[in-house]
């Protein structure tokens, strides 16, 4: 079985040179803002887990929203030609949104509706069985895009207290570890919302270091590859920070949102 498997994947070591030319291959989804794009050289990466967490209303939801439309469009014009997939576990998905940015964009309405699938977990383990799901559906159809919105808001509800922390990040692993799978083998991009925690519970001192801070612990950081912090901005506008990323330096953009999605920020 071992050398069967062997013959299959290629498990042993390869040229630093094979991998930028797998690396060739990934595509970039627009978000529709071109000083978000610059950060991000390009959009949200397909292949890999990105992270986007930050309080109530600081446009994580509106930039899923954005995504979904965008990962449609044709490659010329920043998107990556698929379908996407959008797990909701707060139910604040609305079709009207994706109406409203496939306007801007030029998009038949109902193509567009047609091509995201759409899921509402009610629990944790109805949210990784929707993984398997995803996977079926994605063996038989070129999607681009996964979104999970958000990911730790069922286990911040399930799991109680420090007694069952290891059992959730255990499970909240597992989920992290199936996405992963998902970008690797079908070459979608994997975006993730996370809630926040007020950072100065322990009593420390309150100007050290950000006011807020991800839930899900290193279990969380460790898995995604690229983590996006967003915050309020003025008016319509909101902020967004590189905290972590392999090829990305730390940066901050600047967006807008209105009624046609994820723009340009509004002076």
């Amino acid at each position: 079985l071992w050398h069967a498997a062997w013959k299959i994947i290629p498990m042993g070591f390869t040229t630093a040179t094979n991998v930028a030319e797998q690396r060739g291959e990934i595509l970039q989804i627009t978000t529709g803002c071109k000083e978000l794009d610059s950060i991000l050289e390009g959009g949200f990466e397909t292949g890999s887990i990105t992270e986007m967490y930050g309080e109530f209303r600081s446009g994580k939801t509106q930039l899923c929203h954005t995504l979904c439309v965008t990962c449609q469009l044709p490659i010329e014009m920043g998107g990556a030609e698929g379908k996407a997939l959008y797990i909701d576990t707060e139910g604040t998905f609305r079709p009207q949104r994706l109406a409203q940015i496939a306007e801007r964009y030029g998009l038949n309405v109902n193509d567009v509706l047609d091509n995201v699938a759409y899921a509402r977990a009610h629990n944790t383990e109805h949210q990784t069985q929707l993984l398997v799901m995803a996977a079926a559906m994605m063996a038989e159809a070129r999607f681009a895009l996964v979104v999970v919105d958000s990911a730790t808001a069922l286990y911040r509800s399930e799991y109680n207290g420090r007694g069952e922390l290891s059992v959730r990040q255990v499970h909240l692993g597992r989920f992290l570890r199936s996405l992963q799978k998902l970008a690797e083998e079908y070459g979608v991009a994997v975006v993730v919302t996370n809630q926040v925690v007020a950072a100065n519970l322990d009593g420390g001192s309150m100007f050290a270091g950000p006011s807020v801070k991800p839930i899900g612990g290193n279990i969380m950081a460790h898995a995604t590859t690229t983590r996006l912090w967003l915050k309020k901005g003025r008016g319509e506008n909101r902020v967004v920070k590189i905290v972590a990323s392999p090829s990305l330096p730390e940066r901050e953009a600047t967006f807008g949102i209105g009624p046609e999605g994820v723009c340009d920020a509004k002076d």
